[in-house]
């Protein structure tokens, strides 16, 4: 069974130098039929001006993912960490017991654009954790790559949920297959592009919830690359 959550179905808010597209309630954004799905609790599309971010915040028993799709993300924390993030990277910050961070965009000259998504964890009070690791283009070009797993993977972070989270960008014409077996269930993020999973059309922004399926059999359908975020969950 495939749902589909269109792009502009989302909540959207418009800070000026924040522009928000939320595929679960956030914030302001409240919608009882999208509080989350399994562990997945949090999708936020952001772009942020430059020279703009959040500032210092506190978070705890989350599993925070961000992943850029153009810019630079600066990123400070109480860990002692003070990176910044590009495309083609993946951040894992495991909030555990608490930790404060701040985010902002890494340029004073152009806008960062970037997906952060948070993880209900497995188990709380953990001792806080962070990752940062970045991959080549072509490992995730027609293919899905792994950006995050329950258990430690080479080129993934590890999160404290059973929940892999893989990317692929497909060419056009491309057809690319995930086993997803009994008892699993999965949300996919069209990042850009124009694809169908297992016959179902979605455009940039859309996703889908799928439920009692075997397998994911996604194809490109644009005359450009698309790129697509999988999250295969318990």
């Amino acid at each position: 069974m495939l749902t589909v959550r269109k792009s502009n179905e989302r909540g959207h808010a418009d800070h000026g130098w924040l522009d928000s597209h939320h595929t679960f309630s956030f914030a302001n954004y409240h919608d009882p039929k999208h509080m989350g799905y399994r562990s997945l609790r949090v999708i936020n599309e952001d772009r942020v001006a430059e020279g703009r971010g959040f500032g210092a915040h506190a978070h705890r028993d989350m599993e925070i993912l961000s992943y850029v799709l153009k810019g630079k993300l600066a990123h400070k924390d109480s860990m002692g960490h003070v990176e910044v993030l590009g495309p083609n990277e993946i951040q894992k910050m495991s909030a555990g017991t608490g930790v404060v961070h701040s985010e902002f965009n890494g340029s004073e000259t152009e806008p960062v654009h970037f997906l952060q998504i948070w993880i209900e964890p497995k188990s709380r009070g953990t001792t806080p954790s962070y990752e940062q690791l970045k991959f080549e283009a072509e490992e995730k070009l027609d293919r899905f790559k792994l950006l995050a797993s329950p258990t430690p993977a080479a080129g993934a972070a590890t999160i404290n949920q059973d929940t892999k989270v893989s990317v692929a960008e497909l060419t056009p014409g491309k057809q690319i297959t995930y086993p997803l077996g009994d008892k699993r269930h999965a949300w996919l993020h069209v990042i850009h592009g124009e694809v169908t999973v297992n016959g179902k059309a979605l455009e940039t922004g859309d996703a889908v919830a799928v439920d009692d399926e075997q397998a994911l059999e996604v194809s490109a359908k644009g005359k450009t690359n698309s790129e697509i975020l999988l999250f295969d969950l318990a």
